[in-house]
């Protein structure tokens, strides 16, 4: 019986074939993490609308500086008699054309939220705060993306 012997070149391009091919094909399931799919109308249907609004406390930090963002969740019609759920608020960053979670927090609604972050590198950072969907009310993100220097 005549064996031929894969040549280890041969072997290495189809490895690094194969291992393109598979990520290629999970990179639109990876997109798909990041940020908030979109939601049918019918679903958000008798949901409370929430408004969020975040800035940050400067727009320009050194390397590793704390930054501190702060805002406001705001519900219309929310209860005001102190039984109101905690509501997660979660910071992306805008990482090539997807957002990507970088922190998270939680506050009540009609209520301010605080978080502090800092960065180990320097570049232009694009930000923006993010209230997910729940039973009760609707899904929203801050109008305008924040933008924080580093460097």
């Amino acid at each position: 019986m005549n064996q031929t012997l894969i040549p280890p070149v041969r072997r290495a391009f189809a490895a690094l074939a194969i291992s393109c091919a598979l990520v290629a094909g999970l990179a639109p399931a990876a997109s798909a993490i990041g940020s908030p799919a979109p939601v049918p109308a019918s679903s958000e249907a008798g949901k409370k609308k929430v408004k969020l609004d975040a800035s940050l406390s400067k727009k320009q930090v050194k390397v590793n500086e704390k930054v501190t963002l702060k805002g406001k969740l705001q519900v219309d019609g929310a209860r005001t008699d102190g039984t109101d759920s905690l509501e997660a608020i979660i910071v992306q960053q805008l990482q090539g054309s997807v957002w990507v979670n970088i922190g998270d927090t939680t506050c009540r609604p009609n209520s301010t939220f605080s978080l502090k972050l800092s960065f180990s590198f320097s570049a232009v950072i694009t930000l923006r705060a993010y209230h997910p969907e729940t039973t009760l009310y609707a899904s929203a993100y801050t109008s305008s993306n924040l933008t924080l220097r580093v460097g």
